[in-house]
C-alpha cells in the first residue's frame, strides 16, 4: 500500500504508525510541511492517483492560522479531495481539526487545554467502524482546540475535558482528537519543544506525570492503533456482484 503523510513541525512524527507501516512492506512518502515555501525542502502536494492512504498528523498551529501558514489552506483541499475520491484518510489531533475544517464543521477552542494522559470514554460506534475503543482507555492528549462532528460523521468518543474525541465517516475517514501512536521519545519530543504549555490546570499534568507513564500505557494504545490500522490498510472490498461480472 502506498502511504502518504503530512508533518507540519519537524518534532512530530508518526510514532509508533511508522514502524508498524514498514514491518507490512507499505511505501511510505511525505509531505513536510514546515519546509513550504523553502528552498531546503520540497513540500509538494501527492498526487492522489498514487496514494492509498492518507494521514495527516499533529502540529501546535490552529487550522485557523492560514495567514501565517498558508498551506494549511491547500492541505484541507488536499484532504477534502482525498475524501470526495474515496481515499482512506486518518486524522490526529492537528489532522483531525483539519479534516472536520475541510468538510465545513467548525474548529474551536477547547473549554480547557487537554494535555497528558487522561481517560477516553468510548461511545457506540457503527459495527463497520475500525476503531475498536474499549469502555474506558487512558490515552495522550496534547490540544487546546477541537473540533465540531463534520456532516455524517459518527462521534466515537468523548473524554472529561472534550466532548468531542474522534469521528468516523464512511467506512475509512477518521480522525482522532487523541495520540494512540504517542511513543515514549515521541512524549519527550512534545515536554521539549511545547513544555510552556504545560500550565496548571485541571486536564494539564506535569512534565515529569506525562513521562513517567508506565510501558503498559503504551502497549494498550498501541493494540488499539492496530486493529485500526489494518482496516485502513486492508484493500478495499469489491461490491457485491463484482466477481460474477468480472469472470
Amino acid at each position: 500500500m502506498r502511504v502518504h503523510w503530512f508533518q507540519h513541525v519537524p518534532f512530530e512524527g508518526l510514532g509508533s504508525i511508522e514502524p508498524w507501516l514498514l514491518e507490512r512492506g507499505h511505501e511510505l512518502t511525505v509531505t513536510r510541511f514546515q519546509h513550504w515555501g523553502s528552498p531546503d525542502g520540497d513540500p509538494r502536494l501527492p498526487s492522489l492517483e498514487a496514494v492509498d492512504l492518507l494521514i495527516a498528523m499533529g502540529g501546535p498551529m490552529s487550522v485557523h492560522d492560514t495567514a501565517r501558514h498558508p498551506w494549511l489552506v491547500e492541505e484541507q483541499r488536499c484532504l477534502a479531495a482525498a475524501i470526495a475520491r474515496g481515499l482512506p484518510v486518518l486524522g490526529i489531533c492537528l489532522g483531525a481539526q483539519l479534516i472536520a475544517s475541510a468538510l465545513g464543521a467548525r474548529v474551536l477552542r477547547n473549554p480547557q487545554p487537554e494535555i497528558g494522559w487522561f481517560p477516553l470514554q468510548a461511545l457506540a460506534a457503527p459495527a463497520h467502524s475500525p476503531l475498536a475503543l474499549p469502555p474506558s482507555l487512558p490515552v495522550f492528549h496534547w490540544h487546546g482546540e477541537t473540533f465540531e462532528l463534520p456532516p455524517n460523521a459518527v462521534p466515537l468518543a468523548r473524554s472529561a475535558a472534550c466532548a468531542c474525541q474522534g469521528f468516523l465517516l464512511g467506512t475509512s475517514v477518521v480522525g482522532l482528537q487523541f495520540h494512540l501512536e504517542t511513543t515514549p521519545a515521541a512524549a519527550r519530543a512534545l515536554v521539549e519543544h511545547c513544555g510552556e504549555e504545560l500550565v496548571e490546570g485541571p486536564f494539564v499534568q506535569s512534565a515529569t506525570e506525562i513521562l513517567d507513564a508506565p510501558p503498559q500505557r503504551y502497549q494498550t494504545c498501541q493494540a488499539v492503533l492496530d486493529t485500526l490500522l489494518t482496516a485502513l490498510c486492508a484493500p478495499p472490498k469489491a461490491p457485491p456482484g463484482a466477481a460474477a461480472v468480472l469472470s
